[in-house]
């Protein structure tokens, strides 16, 4: 485990432990990365069922209707908890934890909570969208750690949600401005093309789970092992 000290809950520490991560971890987290794009091929093709205008309310219009709700079921039921997973992988290995790759399916192992907790969180955003699209955005930051709570600590919806608002205090405009940066990295990958892209999301989640990990050592709610494996 590398030092406390180089990790910190910052912007720029979080960015470059994510980065140091990443490459240390490539080609796992890559394979991660490529199971996750290939898990959202079937959504692409749902969506684009769904922009079909059918002429009349006959078969092609029920069509449609019956892809946008297979669309949102398998975003749902399926790409959720591979999201969750995911996460639970990056944060091992920002802890320098092992892992494989086969571990961003132990959310199928927590799928309820999972499901609630992606549903719960997704509804908060949304509720705070339709209030000036601000309070949606605070919400979104304040419940950024709610993937993690629930993987890594196992707890239920209600208890994740209210864990990753306290947790989040004080670093609220801190994620809003490392989401922001996300976007122009995300954009900076597609310049150079899909494998940019790849590395993009890959440093960006590196970041983030990183990011989680320093707020519980700041905290001292994480104890970090010596180097004798030992806490």
């Amino acid at each position: 485990m590398e030092k406390v000290a180089e990790l910190l809950p910052r912007a720029g520490s979080a960015y470059s432990y994510g980065w140091r991560v990443m490459s240390k971890n490539f080609i796992s987290l890559f394979l991660v990365t490529i199971i996750i794009v290939l898990a959202s091929v079937p959504l692409g093709i749902f969506f684009n069922i769904s922009d079909i205008h059918p002429d009349n309310w006959g078969f092609v219009a029920a069509a449609v209707m019956m892809a946008q709700i297979f669309g949102l079921a398998y975003s749902i039921f399926i790409l959720s908890p591979l999201d969750y997973g995911s996460k639970l992988v990056y944060l091992k290995a920002a802890r320098n934890d092992q892992f494989e790759v086969v571990n961003m399916f132990d959310s199928f192992k927590n799928y309820l909570n999972v499901i609630l907790a992606s549903l719960l969180s997704g509804a908060i955003i949304t509720f705070g969208l339709f209030f000036l699209i601000i309070p949606g955005i605070v919400f979104a930051c304040r419940l950024a750690f709610v993937p993690y709570l629930v993987m890594d600590k196992k707890l239920d919806p209600v208890k994740s949600v209210e864990e990753s608002w306290r947790l989040t205090k004080g670093h609220g405009w801190r994620i809003f401005w490392m989401g922001i940066l996300a976007f122009f990295i995300i954009i900076a990958g597609l310049i150079v093309l899909v494998f940019g892209v790849f590395i993009s999301g890959m440093w960006i989640s590196s970041t983030f789970a990183s990011l989680y990990h320093a707020v519980l050592v700041e905290k001292g709610e994480y104890v970090v092992p010596n180097g004798d494996g030992h806490q």
